[in-house]
């Protein structure tokens, strides 16, 4: 998938702004708070997906919006072999048009339009605890295998009945002879949860290595392991789940499943969490990116956008070297502050960003 042109009218902070980004490398670069991010946003939102700062439609529109006034953004694109075009509009709610016509839904965008985005709020998946990797996980296998999000709801759904039972058990020990379907049953969609991750993990596991090695001019190895107390067959997780059935009633909850498991990355053999240094730890989550746009690619037959909004910061010259001018065959858009790496860019097109308004700076 390649830009060829972006739009907006009463977006956020932008003014009716217009671009026609290069196929390579895009920089837009201006102070805090000028609408870099914004312009971002724009182009996310013809993945067919929410925000990717969480923000609701209605607080997407310009706050010099009239009652009536409505949301325009507008995306030429070369995709799935031709030249495409798509509008979304919003006004109460989102609407999105594709070639002219009117999707059912805005989602539907997704079959068509695909990006990556790092943000510095993806930092939590290295900073904070399992939850924050799970979730990163989870989003990006369903943007892979979209059924995978419907088994997590099954799965999440049967947690929620054998944990309400194990509370109820602590007071009537009558029900206990329910407690074996659910754990059958979630041992049933926890090994296939277990197995989908695993599998997943093993395909971007082939470019993660080279990705990240290449962002540290070859200086560091990195190593990703998937921790889990139970392995993915169903069997395995039933015994388990029966061997704690007693501190699991004593507790409520659950202790054991892929509700509780986790990933480690370490660098030269040091877990990144503890010992990472900021750009280490930014680089992890960078390479994962870099690597989930390769998943993408292989699944969809197109190459997906790359969305990197303030991802220069805390890295070294050498690894914002490996973002400015060594990611090929991508179409890459990278906000940032400090206008002097522009200097270093060796081809790709500038966008200064000032008050909401966009202009074309130079090429190169």
């Amino acid at each position: 998938m390649i830009v060829e042109r972006f739009f907006c009218e009463n977006f956020r902070n932008l003014k009716n702004i217009e671009i026609e980004p290069c196929p390579n490398i895009n920089l837009i670069y201006g102070q805090n708070a000028q609408g870099k991010t914004n312009l971002l946003e724009g182009l996310w939102l013809f993945t067919g997906l929410r925000s990717f700062r969480g923000t609701k439609d209605a607080e997407l529109k310009s706050i010099d919006c009239g009652e009536n006034d409505r949301t325009k953004l507008g995306l030429r694109f070369f995709g799935g072999e031709r030249h495409q075009e798509a509008e979304i509009l919003i006004e109460k709610k989102r609407k999105a048009f594709l070639n002219g016509v009117e999707l059912k839904k805005s989602a539907e965008l997704s079959e068509h339009c695909h990006a990556i985005i790092f943000s510095p709020d993806d930092l939590t998946v290295i900073k904070e605890g399992p939850q924050e990797r799970r979730r990163f996980l989870n989003t990006a296998i369903c943007e892979v295998y979209p059924a995978y999000s419907e088994l997590l709801k099954k799965y999440n759904r049967v947690l929620q009945q054998r944990n309400s039972l194990l509370k109820d058990l602590r007071y009537r020990d009558t029900m206990y002879a329910f407690l074996e379907d659910y754990e059958k049953v979630l041992a049933s969609y926890g090994a296939k949860i277990i197995y989908t991750r695993k599998r997943y993990l093993e395909k971007i596991s082939k470019y993660l290595p080279e990705i990240y090695s290449g962002l540290s001019g070859r200086r560091e190895e990195i190593f990703m392991r998937y921790e889990t107390a139970a392995e993915d067959t169903e069997e395995a997780i039933f015994e388990i789940l029966k061997k704690n059935r007693a501190e699991d009633i004593l507790n409520g909850s659950t202790s054991v499943g892929p509700h509780r498991d986790d990933l480690s990355f370490t660098v030269n053999g040091l877990d990144v969490r503890k010992f990472g240094s900021q750009g280490q730890q930014r680089s992890v989550i960078l390479s994962l990116k870099l690597s989930e746009a390769e998943m993408l690619k292989n699944v969809s037959g197109e190459q997906p956008i790359a969305l990197l909004d303030d991802v220069m910061s805390e890295l070294d010259p050498l690894r914002q070297d490996y973002i400015l001018n060594h990611i090929k065959n991508w179409q890459v858009f990278v906000t940032l502050c400090d206008p002097f790496s522009i200097k270093r860019l060796k081809a790709g097109r500038t966008f200064h960003v000032e008050k909401g308004t966009v202009t074309k700076t130079g090429e190169n």
